[in-house]
């Protein structure tokens, strides 16, 4: 569920005079463009420094994801901006993070933000999956695959499970932001999410197959696993789709689809 996204100056002065107690007095608000998990996602410039800020209101459905996000933290700094504070106050809950300068990825066909995305993807597989109570692919996909192959959903490595390019910034290297979803599972699973995204971006299914080739993960995957996430990825895509008329989902669903055709062919 989206979160209606409002502006720094639209918080209730109580909420901003607490956030300011740890960034400093704010001279400038900058509202971030992408997602829609979070009331505000800004970036803040004091006279020292520049803050990343997210924010639920305290009563909503999705609180819950910025106390993931707080938990899973200590354990993905290789990849992952630091979160510096958490406050609770007028209603709001905020999370303070190290500002990361850089743009969101581009995974067009030929972009040379492909080889930082595929480091990225590197890094994350060798984060160990902390000892947390996280959800596991199994779990969160049970609606959609068959009863028969949830079976091939386990593992226990640490995934994101929502690279899409916003979510990536990149600089030097990428950086994997909105960690809302923190799950357990089969290793090579972040590497499925993400051909979907490259056949959104404009990849063939053919070309985001060749490029998964690169991880060992993906190449050890059973036929049977990754067959039985792609049926349930794809329903999974029609329903929001169905359920939400928005454009990316409809677009998100018709790569889902146009990667399941092909895998199933």
């Amino acid at each position: 569920m989206s979160v209606p996204r409002i502006h720094w100056d639209d918080l209730p002065q109580a909420v901003r005079s607490v956030v300011q107690e740890y960034a400093g007095p704010v001279l400038k608000a900058q509202t971030a463009s992408g997602g829609a998990n979070s009331g505000i996602a800004a970036t803040l410039h004091t006279s020292t420094q520049k803050i990343f800020i997210k924010a639920v209101p305290g009563d909503h459905r999705q609180v819950y994801t910025q106390r993931r996000e707080m938990e899973i933290n200590p354990y993905i700094f290789p990849v992952a901006p630091r979160v510096l504070w958490q406050v609770e106050a007028g209603g709001w809950n905020v999370l303070g993070f190290e500002h990361i300068d850089g743009r969101h990825a581009d995974f067009s066909p030929g972009s040379p933000d492909l080889p930082k995305v595929a480091d990225l993807v590197r890094r994350l597989g060798r984060i160990p999956c902390p000892n947390l109570p996280l959800t596991s692919v199994k779990q969160r996909w049970v609606d959609y695959a068959d009863e028969s192959a949830l079976e091939f959903l386990t593992g226990d490595a640490l995934l994101h499970t929502d690279f899409a390019p916003h979510n990536v910034l990149v600089n030097g290297r990428g950086y994997l932001i909105d960690w809302a979803w923190p799950t357990r599972g089969p290793a090579w699973f972040d590497v499925a999410v993400l051909i979907v995204r490259l056949v959104d971006a404009g990849h063939t299914p053919a070309e985001a197959a060749t490029w998964a080739q690169q991880f060992p993960a993906w190449q050890h995957a059973s036929a049977e696993a990754v067959d039985a996430f792609t049926v349930a990825n794809r329903r999974m895509w029609q329903e929001v789709a169905q359920a939400d008329s928005l454009l990316w989902k409809n677009r998100l669903a018709a790569a889902a689809r146009k990667w399941s055709e092909y895998r199933l062919s």
